[in-house]
C-alpha cells in the first residue's frame, strides 16, 4: 500500500483523499484523550519517545479504522448529502484502495505499539479498531437504534490505550476515563443526528431520531448528559476514600461541574426549543466540552 501511495504521488495524485479517509479531526480528538490518559496514569508528562510512539500508533489505528469504515459504508455515504463528497463515493479513491490503506494503517499501528510501546497497548488499539469496524459499523449501525449507545465504546478505547502505554496495566481510574467518553458519545452523536435526520432516513439508518423520533431523542440527550456529568465528577469519590489513589483533584472537579452544568443546560434548552439552531449549538459545545474536560485533567495533574 505504501508503494502504491508513493507511485500515485509520483504521478501527481494528491494524498489529500487518503488523509480525508483517516478523518483527521476525529483522530486528533481521540489522540488527545489518549495522551491525557497517559498523563493521568503516571501523574506526569510521559517521556518524549514513549509519547511520540503512542501518538503515532494511536493515530494509525484510529485513521485506519476510519478508512475501513468508509469502505464498508460507501453505499450509505453515497446516499447522504453530508457524506457524498467523501473520497470513495466521490470517486477520488477506489473502494479497494481505501480498504488496503485502512488495513495497512491498522497493521502498522499494532506493530508500532507492540514493538516499541507494549503489547497490551497494541492489543487494545486493535480491539478498538475491530470494535469500530465490526461491532459498530457492520452489526449495530444498520440494525439497531442503540447503535451509537453501544458503539461509543470504540471511541473510548484510546484512553485505555494511553493508560496501558504509560503504566503497562489497566486500573479502575482508566475505566472512569473510558466511561466519560462512552457516555459523552450519545449526546454528541444524537445532536448531530437531529441536524441530519433526513440523511439517515434516506439511507435507512436507524439512528435515534429516525427510529424513535426527535422528541424522544431530545429526552435521551438530556438523560445521558446528566449521567455523563455524574461520571465526570466520580473521581471525587476517590478523594473521600482513605488510602485511595488521587486520580483528579479539586481543580478538575470544579471545571467538570461548570462544563457539565452548561451541557445539561443546553440539553434542557433543546427540549424546550426544538429547533436546529439549538441542536447545532449543543453539537458544537459537546465537542468543546470533551476537549476542555480532558484539558482540565492535564492542568490538574501537571500544573497544580
Amino acid at each position: 500500500m505504501i508503494r502504491t501511495l508513493r507511485s500515485n504521488m509520483a504521478f501527481g495524485v494528491s494524498p489529500r483523499p487518503y488523509i480525508e479517509l483517516m478523518k483527521p479531526r476525529i483522530v486528533i480528538l481521540l489522540v488527545f484523550t489518549c495522551v491525557t490518559s497517559m498523563i493521568v496514569a503516571i501523574d506526569a508528562f510521559p517521556p518524549a519517545e514513549l509519547l511520540t510512539l503512542t501518538i503515532l500508533g494511536g493515530a494509525l489505528s484510529a485513521g485506519g479504522a476510519s478508512a475501513i469504515n468508509q469502505y464498508l459504508d460507501r453505499e450509505i455515504d453515497a446516499k447522504m448529502a453530508r457524506t457524498a463528497r467523501r473520497p470513495i463515493p466521490s470517486g477520488r479513491v477506489s473502494a479497494n484502495q481505501a480498504l488496503a490503506f485502512g488495513m495497512a494503517l491498522v497493521s502498522s499501528s499494532v506493530l508500532v505499539l507492540g514493538l516499541f510501546v507494549n503489547w497490551l497497548a497494541a492489543v487494545l488499539a486493535l480491539a478498538g479498531a475491530i470494535y469500530y469496524v465490526v461491532i459498530y459499523t457492520l452489526i449495530l449501525k444498520r440494525n439497531t437504534v442503540v447503535n451509537i449507545l453501544i458503539g461509543g465504546g470504540a471511541g473510548a478505547m484510546p484512553v485505555l490505550v494511553g493508560w496501558a502505554a504509560a503504566s503497562g496495566a489497566l486500573e479502575l481510574q482508566a475505566f472512569i476515563l473510558f466511561a466519560i467518553v462512552f457516555y459523552w458519545t450519545p449526546p454528541h452523536s444524537w445532536a448531530l443526528a437531529i441536524l441530519v435526520n433526513k440523511d439517515y432516513a434516506a439511507a435507512d439508518i436507524p439512528m435515534m431520531p429516525v427510529a424513535r423520533g426527535e422528541s424522544v431523542t431530545r429526552l435521551q440527550i438530556l438523560f445521558y448528559s446528566i449521567q455523563l456529568v455524574i461520571i465526570s465528577l466520580s473521581p471525587a469519590l476517590l478523594l473521600l476514600l482513605p488510602q485511595a489513589p488521587v486520580m483528579l483533584d479539586r481543580f478538575f472537579l470544579a471545571i467538570a461541574a461548570i462544563l457539565g452544568l452548561i451541557l445539561i443546560g443546553l440539553a434542557g434548552k433543546l427540549i424546550h426549543r426544538a429547533d436546529k439552531a439549538t441542536a447545532r449549538a449543543l453539537y458544537k459545545y459537546s465537542s468543546l466540552y470533551l476537549a476542555l474536560l480532558f484539558l482540565a485533567m492535564i492542568f490538574d495533574r501537571l500544573l497544580l
